[in-house]
């Protein structure tokens, strides 16, 4: 049954959106939190550790199961830590530092994320039931035209989530889990119209998923989308195609069993249940401010095309974002992953947002273009004010609390940074004063600047406070105070360090760490010092002479205490 569609576009509105300016922002918002800043604690730090544990392994079953000095990793992912190794022995010997040559991966990662994200929408968009109805007269949306504007609108709402910054700009597993997500969102929708590409993309995603510490997520994937095809009823995929994606994807689902099975990678991390108020809560903050501001578009997708979603299986940009969303939606909710897993949820969600552009009226988009203006040039105004109070001490306030939060910490003045920061900062005013003026409307128009202003906001952070950042999420600061006394010691034992803590020792400090209780004879001694109690139970008290009590400047909590072998040997 044929079921009306609320999508009324003219051709007018689907004008192209020059590629030039979303290849640019696409490029400001991928580079900066790549370039220039330090591993941060915890789980950035703690991969970067675990890929330069790689480049010590002496034999390749040690790739198998990376440890730090005996520690596996949190999580039961490998493919994230041999990239980020594999990266590192390409580029160091072209002498590119070590700590950023492990990023170049991830940051192909995010680009190849933003790209199937927008290819997925696109072919979804060209499906006839996607389409905006047909005037009597002519004048209706090409279907290419309407599909490609729809493409940048799903786009820019990814862009413009505010749960996608931080953890697409961190050298973790959760990036590759999202790409490989979105890589199997992509083979999904291309899998009726370009099928050896699909068949391809799935192939590689779906186990790409199961080594990235997601096994789970790709057989839940393999298993729904197997039994989506296997229903009876029409579905809009060519019978051959649905023979042939009936074989691969039970395949592809045995593969990955037997990948994760062979690596002991599946392993099930439900949470109990939630019992309390206050952790459903937690979890609705969770889902409002992280899928924010595609969630209320979501939702007015789902009422506009109530009618379409009583047969999901024949409306497939519905149904197929629905699906893909689920998974990591259920995840969020039944482990103890909350955010990490719910970043596999935004390229889906992204695109469902995108449905609800061709459903507005006039009025919600110039409601939705003030805000933003509003948003985004409040939070733009606050990052330059403290910028400006760190470097001048004026206003006196925000000066103080910076001094409060990072003692010690004095900010440099880089010129490049300046330069990105109002060159962003010019050119979100220019845009900003141009969508609100009297323009011709356009379906994406009502996106660009929530995903430029979320852009512009991520820049600024990534310049303007870096340093300051930088100062407060690594533990450079805390390593410098220690060299002041261990020098370059040839190694020092630990004990009762974290994983993150372990990475600032080898890679901040310079001393390669051994355990306390090993047969090393380092001459200096640090100790965690909420580990001291088990302290005697390691060591010989009376081989070690306390130096120094070092904190990490902006947490007390993470203090060290640095000792110095008696005979000095």
């Amino acid at each position: 049954m044929n079921r009306p569609s609320p999508a009324i576009v003219t051709q007018d509105a689907v004008r192209r959106l020059p590629r030039w300016a979303l290849l640019l922002l696409c490029v400001a918002y991928v580079i900066p939190g790549y370039v220039g800043r330090e591993p941060w604690k915890n789980a950035d730090l703690a991969s970067f550790g675990y890929m330069l544990s790689l480049l010590d392994a002496s034999d390749w079953r040690l790739w198998l199961h990376p440890t730090l000095m005996g520690m596996g990793a949190e999580s039961n992912a490998l493919l994230p830590y041999w990239l980020g190794a594999w990266a590192m022995q390409l580029l160091g010997p072209l002498g590119v530092a070590p700590d950023f040559a492990a990023r170049v991966p991830y940051m192909l990662l995010l680009a190849g994320t933003l790209a199937a994200s927008w290819s997925a929408m696109y072919l979804l968009a060209r499906h006839p039931s996607a389409q905006p109805v047909a005037f009597a007269f002519g004048g209706e949306a090409e279907p290419r035209d309407y599909a490609r504007a729809l493409a940048d609108g799903s786009l820019l709402a990814l862009i413009a989530t505010l749960g996608l910054a931080q953890f697409s700009h961190e050298t973790t597993p959760a990036l590759a889990q999202l790409f490989f997500g979105t890589l199997v969102f992509y083979g999904l929708a291309a899998l009726p119209t370009r099928t050896v590409g699909a068949s391809l993309a799935l192939a590689c995603a779906l186990p790409g998923l199961t080594l990235s510490g997601a096994p789970s997520t790709a057989l839940l994937y393999a298993g729904l989308s197997t039994l989506a095809l296997a229903l009876p009823g029409p579905t809009h995929v060519p019978a051959a195609v649905r023979r042939g994606a009936l074989w691969l994807l039970p395949a592809l689902m045995a593969a990955c069993l037997a990948l994760a099975l062979t690596l002991e990678l599946l392993h099930w991390d439900v949470t109990t249940w939630r019992n309390r108020w206050s952790d459903w809560r937690s979890l609705g903050r969770l889902f409002l401010w992280f899928t924010w501001p595609a969630w209320p578009l979501v939702l007015w997708t789902l009422w506009r095309w109530r009618r379409q979603l009583l047969a999901p299986r024949q409306q497939r940009h519905l149904g197929l974002p629905l699906l893909i969303a689920s998974v990591p939606l259920l995840s969020s909710v039944t482990t103890l992953a909350g955010d990490r897993a719910l970043l596999l949820a935004l390229p889906a969600l992204a695109a469902l947002a995108a449905l609800a552009l061709p459903t507005f009226s006039r009025g919600a988009g110039a409601l939705i273009d003030w805000f933003t203006v509003l948003f985004f040039s409040g939070w733009a105004i606050v990052i330059w004010v403290v910028w400006l109070a760190m470097q001048t001490g004026v206003p006196a306030k925000p000066a103080a609390n910076v001094a409060r939060l990072a003692p010690g910490f004095e900010s440099p003045f880089q010129w490049p940074a300046f330069a990105a920061a109002l060159a962003g900062t010019l050119a979100w005013i220019a845009l900003a004063r141009w969508r609100t003026g009297r323009h011709r409307t356009a379906l994406w128009k009502s996106l660009v600047l929530p995903a430029t202003g979320a852009t512009l906001c991520w820049l600024l952070l990534m310049t303007l406070w870096l340093p300051a950042l930088d100062y407060g999420r690594s533990f450079a600061p805390q390593m410098r105070e220690i060299r002041q006394w261990v020098g370059s010691a040839p190694c020092v034992q630990v004990h009762g360090l974290s994983t993150p803590q372990l990475v600032g020792v080898r890679f901040h400090g310079g001393w390669p760490p051994q355990p306390a209780q090993g047969p090393a004879r380092c001459p200096w001694l640090l100790v965690d010092v909420d580990a001291q109690g088990s302290l005697p139970a390691a060591v010989d008290l009376s081989d070690w002479a306390l130096q120094a009590r070092v904190r990490r400047p902006t947490d007390d909590n993470e203090s060290l205490l640095v000792f110095r072998r008696v005979d000095g040997r």
